[in-house]
């Protein structure tokens, strides 16, 4: 039987998937207005899968991910400014403004790769759960990836091995794209896959695996600690298929903010979200759903929207302290590549 979150646990869970909403629907601002260039994701809609996920993880625990990794690199604990100063392309990014949106990584919390090429972290992360069972050091490595990897041979490969070898692994994919009423159970085929479910791909290779409605903050905890602690227990890898719907915003090529900034009162007033979202508000928005839980424990409305505001304060610092970063010198263009080329 899996422990129940404290009060104090939830609220903090809260904070973490207000904290990733606040950043990126900061971030989608900052693009309109022209302040970065290139493409991005955002992980709109998926909080609670990565917060509770992250949450049963230890600090000397390993994280892959993918493109859509801002949501992952703030509940493990990256700061919002030197995250948001990396996008901008500043010096005093996370890593000197060289990875920009789809490549940041924080080794000093476990963080070794987030990719944008398809399946390219899940073998890191078996690397890297190969290395933890060598030295006998007890670390777990945790990936996330989107149901397109499982069209990867890499994925394939990675599995394998891992089965084989019982790697301390754990698998979460992210599947953002299943209706709300199927989210918890049921058989939704891909498009693109021949299997009826994901998971009969891993239990092919003899993994544990499971479904999780991935907007359902308590069961994906229980689920994920039980896959860590078997993990560190030596019994191997497991595979959870986390499933949420896909927030209206990340529709269009670039992600867009539908009906405006997310308002806490569409929590316990369902009828003020704006037509165009309110439906995937009420039944698949995670913070709208965590936050009914949270009143429902004890919590008052206005202590809610104080932790919000308190946030949103956060991001505005954030924000400034990015925009006034400096540029990377010139000189150092070639810092950090494998051959710096000869002089002329």
């Amino acid at each position: 039987m899996t422990e129940a979150l404290s009060q104090a646990q939830a609220l903090e869970l809260l904070r973490q998937m207000l904290l990733i909403r606040r950043f990126e629907e900061r971030l989608v601002h900052l693009y309109e207005q022209g302040v970065f260039q290139g493409h991005y994701h955002l992980y709109i809609g998926q909080e609670a899968t990565g917060v509770a996920a992250i949450a049963r993880l230890e600090a000397r625990d390993y994280l892959f991910t993918t493109h859509r990794n801002h949501g992952h690199l703030l509940a493990r604990g990256v700061a919002p400014e030197r995250l948001l100063a990396e996008i901008l392309g500043r010096a005093s990014g996370l890593n000197g403004g060289r990875s920009g949106t789809l490549h940041p990584v924080a080794p000093e919390l476990g963080i070794l790769q987030t990719s944008a090429i398809v399946g390219g972290c899940v073998p890191l992360a078996a690397g890297a759960a190969f290395s933890a069972r060598y030295r006998g050091s007890g670390q777990v490595a945790m990936v996330f990836f989107g149901d397109g990897v499982l069209e990867e041979g890499a994925f394939y490969e990675a599995l394998n091995m891992a089965a084989l070898w019982k790697l301390p692994l754990v698998l979460v994919c992210e599947n953002n794209s299943i209706p709300p009423e199927l989210r918890a159970a049921g058989q939704f085929p891909s498009s693109t896959h021949a299997a009826r479910q994901l998971v009969e791909v891993a239990q092919s290779f003899t993994l544990p695996c499971s479904v999780v409605d991935g907007a359902d903050l308590e069961a994906v905890y229980a689920v994920l600690g039980e896959m860590v602690a078997r993990a560190r227990r030596g019994e191997g890898p497991s595979f959870v298929e986390a499933r949420n719907s896909r927030w209206p915003g990340n529709y269009p090529l670039y992600p867009a903010i539908v009906g405006g900034n997310t308002e806490l009162r569409w929590a316990w007033d369902p009828q003020a979200a704006p037509a165009e979202v309110r439906e995937w508000t009420d039944r698949s928005d995670p913070i709208v759903l965590w936050i009914r839980q949270v009143l429902a424990r004890g919590a008052t409305r206005q202590e809610v929207e104080a932790l919000d505001a308190q946030l949103v304060q956060q991001v505005d610092r954030a924000t400034e302290w990015a925009m006034q970063a400096p540029w990377p010198e010139p000189s150092t263009a070639l810092q950090g590549v494998f051959a710096e080329g000869r002089p002329a």
